[in-house]
């Protein structure tokens, strides 16, 4: 079941990607911040959130 709208979806999958390039372009341990992105990225394209689904909160829209 969807629970993340399109806006969401985008903008999580957005700051997904910067934050996963992080571990191509910066040295150190920043590096594996960059981690946090694998999250991110695959809340944008299923459209579920798990914390979302856990606290019941949908930014979708219903369909009657």
């Amino acid at each position: 079941m969807k629970n993340v709208g399109y806006l969401d979806r985008t903008i999580r999958f957005i700051i997904g990607i910067v934050l996963l390039s992080m571990l191509v372009l910066v040295e150190g341990t920043w590096k594996y911040a960059g981690l946090i992105g694998i999250p991110l990225i695959l809340t944008g394209l299923l459209g579920t959130c798990i914390v979302y689904r856990i606290l019941g909160v949908r930014t979708c829209s219903t369909k009657p």
